[in-house]
This record gives structure tokens, sequence and C-alpha cells, in this order.
């Protein structure tokens, strides 16, 4: 009988060999296509994420309202709430955020918003732990509300949404003295006059109260981060001391920026005393210059900011009376003076807290399922 002859593994390793899909030729226009794939996977992904927080709050609202009910009508407690906890954690153990603290938060949460047309327009639109923290800062619903349009208007982390209220950043909006009105075309104005604050808050820098010029200019490029951010979204950073020419003589502009939502390069002038009515002089020579030699023909008109350790809001409105370029007048503070508001009256625990308990919760179902 003929020995079998051994079977080739041609075809196989043929198989092998060819190139797996990432090695293939790419045919023409294949990368604009993935990058458009990508971009509609991560809007679906963005929405479907806004989805779920969404009807979360919603969630969260309709439980904290009908808590509140029952103890407006019925005279619940505090006990009532500890048991209404055991007793959905026992009947959602899989599912986080029925503790006693969070269905506390709840209860507050639907007490703050009692109109639930403004919860689904308004605070169904951020986090739940944004709502939170909303809660233990801010007292009153105007300003609540304004921080609320503000994180969704800037996309503010958590962070960054509590430190603009630990700053009082609604009580600052906008309180700059300006000419604006006088000065820009609506709308303009109105958008240039709700960019400018005042005081400008400069905790960050570590400095004291006796502090040179240039000293506080180089402190503020070197904690230009945190700069950017005190100054607020769409402040991009051009130079310091930025040069220039004119009439044969040199000038330098303390920081020069642009604005990305005015459309305007923005000069500021640091001074370290008192606000003199020379100053407003020299902005305007300043921005005289940079509109000639810097603005381009789609660029609005240059905007000026002076930032002075301390102002009288008198002979600051004389000194802009009759001053036709654009500028407004602000102070800054090297230490945070202004009361940060107290949290709401009651037992709510802090956001920290809750986020611990519910993380710990998390933990320990994880070890009972081991």
């Amino acid at each position: 009988m003929k020995a079998r002859t051994a079977r080739t593994a041609g075809p196989t390793v043929k198989s092998e060999l060819q190139p797996s899909g990432r090695n293939l030729p790419l045919p023409a226009g294949y990368e604009k296509f993935l990058v458009r794939i990508k971009a509609q996977v991560s809007k679906a992904q963005v929405r479907a994420g806004l989805a779920v927080n969404r009807e979360l709050v919603l969630l969260y609202w309709s439980i904290g309202r009908q808590i509140l009910e029952r103890q407006q009508r019925e005279g619940w407690g505090a006990k009532v709430i500890d048991r209404l906890a055991q007793d959905l954690g026992r009947a959602f153990p899989g599912i986080k955020g029925f503790s006693s603290r969070n269905l506390k938060y709840m209860r507050a949460f639907a007490e703050a918003w009692p109109d639930e047309a403004i919860v689904q327009q308004l605070a169904a639109q951020i986090p739940w732990f944004h709502n939170c923290v909303l809660l233990d800062k801010v007292a009153g619903p105007a300003e609540r509300e304004w921080y609320i349009r503000a994180t969704i208007q800037h996309g503010w982390s958590r962070n960054v949404l509590v430190h603009q209220m630990e700053s009082g950043l609604y009580q600052r909006q906008g309180k700059a003295i300006t000419n604006f009105d006088r000065a820009l075309p609506a709308p303009q104005s109105e958008l240039a006059h709700q960019v400018l604050k005042d005081p400008y808050n400069f905790d960050f820098l570590g400095l004291g109260e006796e502090t040179a010029e240039r000293e506080l200019e180089q402190a503020l490029i070197e904690h230009i981060r945190s700069f950017l951010l005190e100054l607020g979204v769409g402040f991009a950073f051009v130079g310091s001391q930025y040069h220039l020419e004119v009439g044969g003589k040199d000038f330098y502009l303390d920081l020069l920026f642009y604005h990305t939502r005015l459309r305007c390069y923005v000069v500021i002038d640091l001074k370290v005393s008192e606000f003199q009515p020379e100053f407003s002089g020299k902005m305007n020579f300043y921005l005289s210059a940079v509109d000639d030699l810097l603005r381009q023909p789609d660029d609005q008109a240059s905007i000026g900011i002076i930032l002075c350790k301390e102002k009288n809001r008198v002979v600051v409105e004389y000194a802009l009376r009759d001053t036709r370029k654009p500028m407004g007048i602000a102070e800054y503070r090297l230490r945070l003076t202004e009361k940060l508001p107290e949290r709401l009256e009651g037992n709510l625990p802090t956001t920290e807290e809750l986020e611990s308990e519910l993380r710990r919760g998390g933990d320990e179902k994880t070890e009972k399922d081991k």
C-alpha cells in the first residue's frame, strides 16, 4: 500500500499571509470618511450620555417632589427617608443613588425647582452632581439659573463651576465701568460689557498687597491658565510687553489678547495704584495704534481693559465720558475678600461626601458579588 503523500500547507499558509485590513491600500477619501464617521459616533455618544443624565435628573426631581409633598401633607420625618433608602436599596441592588443622603438632595432639589418645565429646560441639562454643588453653595433661584446657563454655554466641569461660584462670578460679571454703550454698536456693546467683570480675582497668584506692576504681570504670565480662566471664555493670549512702533518710537503693551467671540483685540493695562484720569488717555493711544497696526478688515474695534488696585467711580466716569475708544476700568483683588454664599440650612451632606458614599456602596456590592 502506497504511503499517503502529506498534504501541503500551501493554501493555508497563503491565507495566513494575506495582508490584514489595516495593511490594505486605502481608497481615496477614506481618511475623511473615517473622520466623519468617528465624529458621528462621538456625537451619538454625547447625545446618549445627555439623554441618560436628563432622565436621571428628572427621576430624582420626581422622587424629591413626592418626598416633599409627603412631608408637607403627612409630616414625614428623616427616619422615613432613611427607611425609604433601605427599601429602595433592597429593591434595586444594582443601582446606586438611593442612599439617605442622596434622597435628601432630591428633596432639596425639588424644593429649589418647583416648576418641572424649568427643570427640563435647565437643571436636567447639567449632571446631577453639578446640581448638588449648586444646592450647596447658591441660595437664590436667579443666581442658580445664571450658573446653570453659563455651565451649559461654556461646558464647565464641576470643579470649574465650583471655582466660579466661590469667586462670586455672578456678582462680578458685567460690573466693570465702561463706555461701550457709546463707543460700540449694539449688540457688540452689550456682549463686550458682559465679558468684563469687577473686581478680578487674582488670589491664585499668592502675591502680597505691595506688588510692582512688572511683578504682577510676570506672575499672571506664569499662571496663564488660571488667568485665562478668570478672564473668561474667548480670551486667547497674544503676548506680554507686546511691541508696537509708532512714529519711530517704541511702545509696549502690558498684555495683549484676542477675543474669539467679540472678534477683536483686547489690550490690558495693569496698574498697582488707584485709577488716574491719564490712564484712559494712554489706553486710548494704545487702542488707536492696535487698530491701525494689527486690526484686520474683518476684526471689530479693539477694546481696552485697565485693571487697577482701586478706583473712584466718579473719577472713572468723568475719564470715560468723552473717550471715543471702547474701554473698561475694573479693580483686581490679590486676596478673595468676597463673602461666600452660605450653604442652605438643613442636613444636606457635601457633594464630596455623597460621591464617596456612592463609590463605597458600589465597592461593597462588588465585594459581595465575588
